[in-house]
């Protein structure tokens, strides 16, 4: 890619914001101060970004979501097991945007509705996909979705969990998603156990007991 590619020029632009995102939110003066900074005119600035300020809230979804993926695919995945590789991710993510977490509490709010109902889903959705995808998941059936639904739930409330969270190294948001984690992985076991139960009550082999 060269300096021209929309992708590094909206990178660009949106590490030169990011800092001041804390004091003036997404908003124009804080995208043209970001601009002036990289010697970007208004014009082509319209053109990276026709949707200015919100547009590049929207686009730190996007950037995050290849930091964590990049990060992922330096370690070592093969010696974890799948859960490990989710829990890696969203640490990973989230670690990524430690620096900025008001930034991103202020890009929520922009996402969430009434503002953007299908947007934000779909950026979530973007992730927990990365996220599978990373973590080798090869489901073609309604596992797919069950999976990605799953992990929607558990990122989301991390996320929200990781914004005020205040512990030195982010302990309790790190135990609180190994606990959403397991839980997650203990529904496939309930739910296994349930069917079991069901097919032993009702099936066809099974001799009906009848009094004496």
């Amino acid at each position: 890619m060269t300096e021209s590619d929309p992708q590094v020029q909206k990178d660009a632009l949106l590490e030169a914001i990011l800092p001041d995102v804390v004091f003036d939110g997404w908003s124009p003066s804080a995208l043209n101060h970001a601009a002036a900074q990289l010697g970007i005119d208004q014009t082509v600035l319209e053109t990276i970004l026709p949707g200015g300020a919100v547009e590049l809230a929207r686009w730190l979804d996007d950037w995050a979501d290849r930091r964590m993926i990049a990060a992922l695919e330096a370690h070592d995945l093969a010696s974890l097991r799948t859960h490990q590789r989710l829990i890696l991710g969203i640490r990973l993510r989230l670690e990524a945007l430690a620096p900025y977490r008001e930034a991103v509490r202020r890009a929520i709010v922009l996402n969430a509705p009434p503002f953007a109902l299908i947007r934000a889903p779909e950026a979530v959705y973007r992730t927990v996909d990365a996220l599978w995808y990373c973590a080798g998941d090869t489901a073609t059936d309604f596992n797919f979705y069950t999976k990605r639904a799953l992990l929607a739930a558990v990122y989301s409330a991390t996320v929200l969990y990781w914004l005020d969270d205040r512990t030195e190294g982010l302990t309790d948001t790190w135990d609180f998603l190994d606990r959403r984690i397991a839980d997650v992985l203990a529904i496939p076991k309930l739910t296994g156990t349930i069917k079991r139960r069901i097919r032993s009550l009702f099936s066809p082999f099974k001799p009906l007991k009848t009094g004496a």
